[in-house]
């Protein structure tokens, strides 16, 4: 029996693989029991991870140095690729409003720690390190560690009070969400569904009754509305066509239209009649609608499309086709001509058969070629973000030069190649399922090396005298301003909970509570409000850590 005592206790590569392994399976099993109906899915991987370096579990320190930042590099560049398609724009319609908030959280917290600090008699150093657990970001206490050091101070180490805190700091951000769900049920739960749905693709049917557009184009009537829409269908004299931006409208046409739900009313005034036939039923037959025309869902998967504007393909003028919705990443989109498009875009055309057929030999429409996601892409990128996360920054009266680390370089460059690679005809496309497991496996790697690190000397700190001190101050700095800003946001700023849980978890550094929200929330708000926030805000922490230390001390 020495080989399994070996497996499991001497230093070697299989003694960590399987170690990690076998905690993270563990906590993932765990993870899916309910406690008063809420689950903590893959943070109860650090939970098993704590349980077993306080019983004697142990891998080889660097082993676990590298596997703890390889996973959360892993983690925080593929969240960044997710979600950078959405960045920017996410940004101009209510980022700079989300970094606000997360910004109050942040200094809330800091003024939380100074109160404690000269209230509770807790010194500094510790309350820094007491700071750094309850938002969980391990860059903001491995700057006050060199801070420390810069001042002269080695034998003070913020690190004990970071692994007091840290395990409320991560379910202290899901149970606030929790108490924050309860109080506002029906802003948290409808608001945001309400509001992606007035915007999304709204299909409606109108007739010709204004003479206001009688033997106007579709061009000239589209510089009338100032609205977006696409005319799918026409209908005269019995017989049905795609109108062309000629297209002389005449009265008594009757027009199968695409917009937004919110634009209707404007459109029926500019048309003249809405038809009462609701055509966005999900057991539609579109192709029993007519016998002339057929729709069909295309599929891009031609790289030369990627990045590509969808008017510069002019596929209604050469193919007599239309365009009327654009499904990516499960969000359908309205097709506009200046909409870039992405490998992976769902493309619903409606046309003659035979065009058709031409249309998918333009945009590939061939579901194997994406089953293979671009590796290097994922590579080069995470080489380009380490590179960034290791350049300083010099801030002005801090002698420390500050580095956005190995968690905000990689997900930067991450939300750049998402956003922009189709643009320079970059190939970053991956799928769904795979971004999930790449996120997913460098999550639970993080966790289980995060666990076993702190969970050696965490509960003989935890039951001591000041432990319980210690214990109650990081929660306070973890659950106190995300339950007010979120008020806040909720409440009189009515933002959708989808984005305020986002920004909560980035402004917090709390992928693990992210998770949660996902899981309680539709669409991919929660990701893109996190990502939206989180680069600044891991800065910001990274440099208050330091100016704690700096003028209080």
């Amino acid at each position: 029996m020495e080989w399994l005592r070996g497996l499991f206790v001497e230093y070697s590569v299989i003694q960590a693989v399987v170690v990690l392994s076998l905690i993270t399976a563990v906590g993932l099993v765990l993870g899916k029991v309910k406690i008063l109906g809420i689950s903590l899915g893959v943070t109860f991987v650090f939970f098993v991870g704590i349980l077993g370096g306080h019983f004697g579990l142990a891998i080889d320190p660097q082993m676990l140095n590298y596997a703890e930042s390889f996973g959360l590099i892993i983690f925080v560049y593929a969240l960044g690729l997710q979600v950078g398609p959405g960045f920017f724009g996410s940004f101009r319609k209510g980022g700079m409003t989300l970094n606000m908030l997360a910004l109050a959280v942040v200094f809330l917290g800091t003024l939380m720690t100074i109160v404690f600090h000269f209230v509770c008699g807790v010194s500094l150093a510790d309350m820094t390190g007491i700071l750094s657990g309850a938002v969980t970001n391990t860059p903001a206490l491995g700057a006050a560690q060199q801070t420390l050091k810069q001042l002269h101070m080695e034998d003070t180490d913020p690190a004990l009070g970071c692994a007091v805190a840290y395990p409320l700091g991560v379910i202290g951000v899901i149970l606030a969400i929790v108490v924050v769900r309860k109080l506002f049920p029906c802003r948290s739960m409808n608001a945001g569904e309400n509001e992606n749905k007035a915007h999304a693709p709204f299909i409606v049917g109108f007739q010709v009754c204004n003479p206001g557009i009688f033997g106007k184009t579709v061009k000239e009537t589209a510089l009338l509305a100032y609205h977006k829409f696409v005319i799918s269908r026409l209908w005269r004299d019995g017989k049905v066509t795609i109108p062309t931006s000629d297209t002389v409208l005449r009265e008594g046409d009757r027009l199968l239209v695409i917009t937004s739900e919110a634009d209707v009313n404007k459109l029926t005034m500019l048309f003249g009649e809405q038809e009462h036939v609701d055509w966005n039923k999900d057991d539609i037959d579109w192709n029993a609608i007519d016998s002339q025309l057929i729709s069909q869902r295309i599929l891009v998967t031609r790289s030369e499309i990627n990045g590509k504007r969808l008017g510069s393909l002019r596929l209604r003028n050469h193919f007599g086709i239309n365009i009327t919705r654009i499904y990516r990443a499960g969000v359908e989109l309205l097709a506009t001509p200046e909409l870039v498009l992405q490998l992976g875009d769902k493309l619903t055309v409606v046309g003659e058969a035979n065009a058709i057929l031409n249309v998918e030999k333009v945009l590939g429409n061939k579901v194997l070629s994406l089953k293979e996601p671009n590796l290097v892409a994922v590579f080069i990128g995470i080489v380009l973000g380490l590179f960034l996360g290791t350049v300083p920054f010099i801030i002005p009266g801090i002698s420390y030069p500050v580095k956005l680390g190995i968690a905000g370089g990689p997900i930067i460059v991450g939300i750049l190649m998402g956003a922009f690679g189709p643009r320079l005809h970059m190939i970053t496309y991956t799928t769904r399922s795979a971004n999930l497991m790449l996120r997913g496996l460098g999550l639970s790697m993080y966790l289980a090396c995060l666990g076993l690190d702190a969970g050696t000397h965490f509960f003989e700190t935890v039951f001591r005298a000041e432990g319980l001190l210690w214990l109650g101050l990081g929660f306070a700095i973890t659950f106190v301003p995300v339950v007010v800003v979120a008020a806040l946001a909720l409440k009189f700023m009515k933002i959708d909970f989808g984005s305020v849980a986002g920004m909560l978890c980035g402004s917090m550094s709390n992928p693990m509570a992210l998770n949660y929200a996902n899981a309680v929330t539709p669409g991919d708000n929660p990701s893109v409000a996190y990502a939206t926030v989180y680069p600044l805000i891991m800065f910001i922490r990274v440099i208050i850590a330091q100016l704690i230390l700096m003028l209080f001390l």
